[in-house]
């Protein structure tokens, strides 16, 4: 009994562990699985948003698709464009090439022009000449029309009196041919006075003849001087209107540049075809010296002019008038005893500074109208401050 109790001491009992590692592994089972099904459910939740990308990229890929062809249709639209355009590129530079040689053969045709302006210009000068020598030769034709007409009136009636003198002749000699006829007898010095009558009769016949030639030469004569007349009158009207539209040309040139200049200064204005300028821009109260504003003022309009000089043919004959104006307030001095001397002497200092700036004195001219030509009529400063000007104008001599 005893050897029994030992060997059941001596036994090892290994259920409990068993049971525990059994427990354990089945512990590390559940936990796999769960592990498993938890990779499961978000690898689902993977494949279910991969599927719907990829549904989107579908999508996009159809419509990067349908971009494709429209873009290749495009850009077979476009070769086809970029065909026409290279197409058109070169008849455009061939074009270019032509356009080059007609502005080769216009400039050419420019320069010939140009020249022919230069030698139209010099014979106008020369026919301006001639239409002065003729005008004179126009008053000397006018007189000798005159006369021509005088004695035409004077054969007029010299013709009336000779057919008056034919008349009577015929009447006497019808009734001498009546006397003769009812006589039947002739004398010797009745033929003679016949025959004499006869040959007054012929006479008076061929002056009447020359006459009549004489006043048709004269009509004519007087009829082509009246055509020469009206034909050099045209001609001479159409040369004066050239002259004042090349002038009016050069003056609204000359207007524009100094307007440019000058126009935004203060005390400077533009009244019709006259640039005014207020006093006090260029002389101080009272004086018809120059200041420094009124000298630079000028230097600028001295320059102009002189820009514009260079283009004025020179048949031209023009002039720069240079009017000095005051106001009604009188002045009394020892060298202006009236506003006539101080208008007067503040255009002729304009006169010589432009003199002094190399415009030549031939083409200007200075005049004073004192208070008497007011751009205001009405009283106050501002109104006297106005009519205190010198205005420029440039017009034909």
């Amino acid at each position: 009994m005893t050897s029994l109790s030992r060997r059941n001491q001596n036994r090892i009992d290994i259920w409990p562990g068993f049971v525990d590692a059994l427990a354990s592994l089945l512990m590390v089972i559940i936990f796999l699985l769960m592990i498993f099904v938890i990779a499961q459910f978000f690898l689902g939740e993977a494949l279910t948003g991969s599927n719907k990308a990829l549904n989107k990229l579908r999508v996009q890929t159809n419509e990067l698709s349908e971009l494709l062809s429209l873009e290749r249709t495009t850009n077979i639209k476009l070769n086809e464009d970029i065909q026409l355009l290279s197409s058109r590129l070169s008849e455009s530079i061939i074009d270019q090439g032509k356009q080059q040689l007609l502005l080769k053969e216009l400039t050419i045709r420019s320069d010939m022009l140009a020249a022919k302006v230069t030698n139209l210009d010099a014979d106008l000068f020369q026919r301006d000449n001639q239409i002065s020598s003729q005008n004179e030769k126009i008053t000397k034709q006018i007189q000798a029309i005159q006369l021509l007409k005088m004695e035409t009136q004077k054969l007029i009636a010299l013709r009336s009196s000779l057919e008056e003198k034919i008349k009577k002749s015929l009447t006497l000699l019808s009734n001498k041919t009546k006397t003769i006829e009812d006589e039947k007898k002739l004398s010797l010095k009745a033929r003679a006075e016949i025959a004499y009558l006869n040959s007054q009769i012929t006479v008076l016949r061929n002056q009447i003849t020359k006459i009549a030639q004489m006043l048709d030469d004269s009509e004519l004569k007087a009829k082509n001087q009246q055509v020469r007349i009206t034909s050099l009158g045209k001609r001479l009207n159409s040369a004066l209107a050239n002259k004042v539209q090349e002038l009016s040309y050069y003056r609204s040139e000359f207007f524009g540049k100094l307007r440019e200049i000058l126009g935004n200064q203060s005390g400077v204005q533009i009244v019709g075809d006259r640039f005014v300028f207020q006093s006090e821009v260029l002389f101080t109260t009272g004086s018809d010296k120059l200041g420094n504003a009124g000298k630079a003022q000028m230097s600028q309009l001295a320059n102009t002019l002189q820009n514009i000089i260079k283009k004025i043919p020179p048949r031209i004959k023009w002039i720069l008038r240079v009017d000095g104006h005051t106001d009604n307030v009188p002045i009394k001095s020892r060298r202006f005893p009236s506003n006539w001397e101080l208008s007067t002497a503040r255009a002729i200092s304009v006169v010589k500074f432009l003199t002094s700036k190399g415009i030549k004195p031939n083409n200007l001219a200075a005049t004073g109208f004192g208070e008497f030509q007011p751009i205001d009529p009405r009283a106050g400063k501002i109104a006297n401050r106005k009519n205190r000007r010198i205005e420029l104008k440039l017009t034909q001599r």
